[in-house]
């Protein structure tokens, strides 16, 4: 079943949720509609556990990348390029699950939105702890405001996701990863 969600979260990334239908999803998930009907009871319930599983797989991919650098400030420029690296090329053009589902749905299902505020908090605060080991570990000035500069961090990661689906190229995503790097001088 990781793999049919994993297909239904490219799906929703192109297309959205309302622009997507269940024969979109019966056909990248390569399942019977009866067969995710009998898995998930509509189409909501398949988004919400596409949602939850993309939300999964990127920090186990983001985790170990993290853990391999060797300082506080190491690990930030490491979850920057991450990023980028999601928001060049198609990858970039198929867009971001949660920036998506922020613009499409968080402000009329409830449900929904305190996914997307959590999914949005957690990032919030693994920077705001990068920032702390780097303050830790001398690599960031003390003088940081790590709340406040963790927060211009989510929001310049989310908006190069944004600006990954007008086509944005490798070197365009990574140059802004390297001008966010300043913020911490």
């Amino acid at each position: 079943m990781k793999t049919a969600l994993a297909k239904s979260v490219r799906v929703f990334r192109e297309r959205g949720y309302h622009a997507t239908s269940i024969a979109n999803l019966t056909e990248a998930m390569e399942l019977a509609s009866g067969s995710v009907y009998k898995a998930f009871k509509d189409k909501r319930a398949v988004f919400l556990a596409a949602f939850d599983h993309e939300a999964t797989m990127r920090w186990e991919k983001l985790r170990p990348i993290i853990s391999a650098a060797k300082s506080g400030r190491d690990r930030i420029h490491a979850a920057l390029i991450f990023c980028a690296e999601s928001s060049h090329g198609i990858e970039g053009k198929r867009g971001c699950l949660i920036v998506g589902t922020a613009a499409e749905l968080a402000t009329f299902d409830s449900e929904i939105a305190q996914r997307v505020t959590a999914a949005l908090h957690r990032q919030e605060m693994l920077l705001v702890d990068l920032i702390r080991q780097g303050q830790a570990d001398g690599s960031i000035p003390a003088t940081i405001d790590s709340n406040a500069t963790a927060r211009l961090m989510l929001c310049l990661l989310q908006g190069m996701r944004v600006a990954g689906k007008t086509g944005r190229s490798r070197a365009d995503m990574t140059a802004v990863a390297d001008a966010a790097m300043k913020l911490l001088s």
